[in-house]
């Protein structure tokens, strides 16, 4: 992959230098080694997200990476010298039964804190609930820009990228490279209707034209019609706004037809769990990527990336793992820091607070930016690598640091106020 970020390296010195204070903050927040007693009373992190259904594959690997973060938690004194428990409930998808998981996991186990969600609507239910409810949520895996936009609130932080920083992160490199007419293909929820008014404000500002699109039903098995459509329309780029299954299934289909031939395939989003899923002849396009695990001038990632398959039965960590991950160490730190599991107060003591590298595993250290709790993640566009072996599946061609390409905080329209 390559090294080189917009400003022209990896680390510079001052980069450097915030790296040591980092690690340094980091070694005195967690305790060498556990202190607590059998009795202690363990610090609860609800987990709320996709163990079946379309998500699934995704879910499964976000609940992966917040259960390894706690394991490592434990191994240094836990949160506050009490262990770590990461208490996960299936949302299945769907916004209602989210809240019902969240609910039992409030009023069964009393958690601390709340975290999970990769269907959108889902992330945007759990956040109202958990600002109604006075507790902190993390999410790790809903993008669509309003949860830090217009439906932000002092309890919801968000892990990974908003749809704005996601198309910010390919839009202009597409449209030169490929061409000016988009077709979409979009999921009809929340989350692809972010990413395609975000796509739709962008590709147009660079002077090119949507010539059509089509929603589609989340889960839907067959695609035929909808390609038909999108070939007749003679698009540079057919730009796939899907997620979990349902991008599986669209590309096999796209395959073939043949489709691939004559048109580009790309898209904000594209994860290492589904390019596995896929056969090789179906691999292929340009896209945004949120994490990587081979940055092989970054410190701790291939440690990181070999410890989680040594746990993990070989299985490499995706996005999607790195974003359960960070999730739960950001929970650690801000409680730590706030020397309570008040809400509130964990809330202000997150706000601001910027990942060490051992936890951030990423060219540039992010931050949860104050004003509208928004993690300023980078991104890392590339092509699928079609012809390659599992976990080396994506082509990384640049890194993109999440704050040159975010939404202002006056632009995402968010306004934050505590509980009195």
């Amino acid at each position: 992959m390559s090294d080189q970020n917009n400003s022209g390296g990896l680390i510079n010195r001052r980069g450097l230098m915030k790296t040591g204070a980092a690690l340094g903050a980091a070694s005195l927040l967690y305790p060498p080694k556990p202190s607590w007693g059998a009795s202690e009373t363990p610090i609860k992190i609800g987990m709320v997200d996709s163990t079946t259904g379309n998500f699934a594959v995704l879910g499964q690997s976000a609940i992966k990476g917040a259960q390894f973060a706690a394991a490592e938690l434990n191994k240094k004194g836990g949160i506050l010298s009490r262990p770590v428990q990461v208490l996960v409930e299936d949302d299945a998808g769907s916004p209602g039964t989210g809240v019902d998981k969240a609910s039992r996991l409030l009023d069964q186990s009393q958690v601390d804190f709340f975290t999970g969600t990769t269907n959108s609507a889902v992330s945007l239910s759990i956040s109202q609930f958990a600002a109604a409810h006075n507790k902190l949520f993390v999410c790790s895996g809903g993008h669509v820009d309003k949860l830090t936009g217009p439906a932000c609130n002092w309890a919801t932080f968000r892990t990974c990228s908003t749809t704005w920083i996601m198309t910010s992160g390919n839009s202009g490199t597409l449209v030169e490279k490929f061409g000016k007419k988009w077709y979409f293909l979009t999921t009809d929820y929340a989350f692809g209707h972010s990413e395609q008014d975000d796509y739709t404000k962008q590709v147009t500002a660079l002077g090119g034209t949507i010539v059509g699109g089509a929603l589609v039903p989340v889960g839907t098995p067959d695609f035929s019609s909808y390609l038909i459509q999108a070939r007749a329309a003679k698009p540079d780029v057919l730009c796939l706004l899907l997620a979990g299954d349902d991008q599986i299934n669209a590309m096999k289909q796209i395959t073939q037809f043949g489709i691939n031939k004559d048109i580009h395939i790309a898209g904000a989003l594209f994860e290492l769990e589904q390019i596995a899923a896929l056969p090789e002849e179906a691999r292929y396009g340009s896209w945004s990527f949120e994490w990587y695990w081979d940055q092989p001038k970054v410190p701790h990632v291939l440690d990181f990336a070999k410890r989680f398959a040594a746990a993990n039965k070989g299985q490499y960590p995706s996005a999607r793992v790195w974003f359960g991950y960070a999730s739960v160490h950001a929970i650690a730190l801000a409680a730590t820091a706030a020397k309570t599991t008040d809400s509130v107060k964990v809330a202000k003591a997150m706000e601001g607070l910027t990942l060490p590298p051992e936890v951030a595993l990423q060219p540039t250290l992010p931050t949860y930016r104050p004003e509208d709790h928004q993690l300023m993640l980078g991104m890392f566009p590339g092509t699928v690598n079609q012809h390659g072996k599992y976990p080396d599946l994506i082509n990384v061609q640049a890194y993109v640091p999440g704050a040159t390409i975010a939404q202002t905080p006056a632009q995402t329209a968010c306004s934050i106020s505590y509980p009195t």
